[in-house]
């Protein structure tokens, strides 16, 4: 059976339409059912969306109907998940999320007792599950407040990065009135940082609302006006991250990947020798870390399809393009504060601005609106012509990539050319046939 409730990052939809109290309550159940712990210890957390505490309400009621014990955690970043449950032994963890989405739309994702999102297979037998029949003498379970996440978290990060001293730099921080919002400026001011922030102020409808990973406008405009040293702004959920340069320059996460990679090279810290990043890596990159002495393995679009990367070569380092960064030296999961740690621990002091280890070749994205968008990037012959045609015409000085969003209902079209005119006309020649085609 293929997942057809699943996406890349989970369920996710509108809430309230696809994303509804029966459904959460539902997966709650039927994950906490399909766990071989006797009594599960289930850890949910959310962002701040306005739905967000009622779908809460609704998991900690399915996985007590099945016999779990349901711990409440709050609002915290995702990565603050994958850290609790090697750390408290929790036999699951729920994080009530849609990321970089705006507020209308919701999702829910499963963290399994390895800190890692659940496999495609795992996640095919709860959708299974969900057609069975509740268990009507399953023991009632329990639902708990769990204190001290933020605090926990705060203090992993502190753990990982002590020896990083940022007295005296000045950071602006973009929290996309997200999940971030309280932890981010703590651990940079605990750090000797002088912050300022932005989009700090969450009420339930305003997250990511022009602001945040995918709306940094406000920040590099802040930058460009003078002041601070570097910006980072994050998503919605605090598991990507990209930086800005004091010049309003945008830093994504290949070059902040990059920045590590060669960093933690030197330090004799880049297990494996190399790096696990997606389809969507610039070609620059690749090249930039053949000239470093560092391998690439690439895998598909999603944070676990690098894990899984990670995994199977031993290496340390690997991430997104759109700065879901992993570094399993701090945990299995993307975590956009400690990748924005990071990259100011890979600076050492230096500029962002005049630090850069990698020419990017120009790339044009363009997301067209499609329903059935797997299915028409597969079969449809003007679509699959203009893809060859475009690919024959760029030959070794580029490359297209077409795929449907595993999180929306776009196709993603990307082109990458030797000169951005090229890239953008390319780009143009898909995205038209597609939407011809749709």
């Amino acid at each position: 059976m293929a997942r057809t409730l699943f996406g890349t990052d989970g369920v996710r939809g509108v809430a309230g339409e696809k994303i509804t109290v029966d459904l959460a309550r539902s997966l709650g159940r039927a994950a906490t059912h399909l766990s071989p712990a006797r009594a599960p210890r289930v850890l949910i957390i959310r962002d701040t969306r306005e739905s967000g505490e009622m779908l809460e309400a609704a998991l900690a009621a399915g996985v007590a109907a099945a016999g779990g014990e349901a711990s409440l955690g709050g609002v915290v970043p995702t990565p603050a998940a994958a850290l609790a449950v090697l750390r408290e032994g929790y036999d699951l963890a729920v994080v009530i999320s849609a990321s970089h989405n705006p507020y209308q739309d919701n999702g829910i994702k499963f963290f399994g007792p390895d800190g890692d999102k659940l496999s495609d297979a795992a996640e095919e037998a709860i959708e299974r599950e969900l057609a069975a029949e509740p268990d009507a003498a399953a023991p009632i379970g329990r639902v708990r407040v769990a204190g001290r996440m933020l605090d926990d978290y705060v203090a992993a990060l502190s753990g990982r990065f002590s020896d990083l001293d940022l007295t005296g730099v000045r950071v602006l921080l973009d929290c996309a009135n997200g999940a971030t919002y309280q932890a981010a400026p703590a651990i940079f001011r605990a750090l000797g940082a002088s912050v300022m922030t932005l989009a700090n102020h969450p009420d339930g409808r305003n997250i990511n609302d022009r602001v945040g990973s995918t709306h940094p406008q406000l920040v590099q405009a802040c930058m460009r006006d003078g002041g601070f040293d570097i910006g980072f702004a994050f998503d919605g959920d605090g598991d990507r991250v990209v930086a800005v340069d004091r010049n309003g320059r945008l830093a994504d996460g290949d070059e902040l990947i990059a920045l590590a990679a060669v960093h933690l090279k030197a330090q004799g810290r880049l297990r494996g020798g190399g790096v696990a990043m997606t389809v969507m890596t610039n070609f620059g990159f690749h090249r930039a870390m053949r000239d470093a002495g560092i391998a690439v393995a690439t895998t598909k679009v999603g944070d676990r399809y690098v894990l899984a990367g990670l995994r199977e070569k031993g290496y340390t380092l690997g991430g997104e393009q759109s700065g879901h960064i992993i570094e399993l030296g701090f945990a299995p999961s993307g975590d956009g504060i400690a990748s924005a740690l990071l990259t100011l621990e890979a600076l050492a002091g230096r500029d962002l601005a005049t630090a850069r280890v990698y020419d990017p070749l120009p790339q044009q994205l363009i997301n067209v609106p499609v329903r059935g968008a797997a299915t028409l990037v597969a079969t449809a012959p003007a679509v699959r012509a203009a893809i060859s045609l475009a690919s024959g015409r760029l030959a070794d000085s580029g490359r297209v990539l077409v795929r449907p969003s595993g999180t929306e209902p776009l196709v993603r079209v990307m082109a990458e050319a030797p000169s951005s005119e090229q890239a953008n006309a390319v780009c143009e020649q898909i995205a038209a046939a597609v939407r011809a085609a749709a």
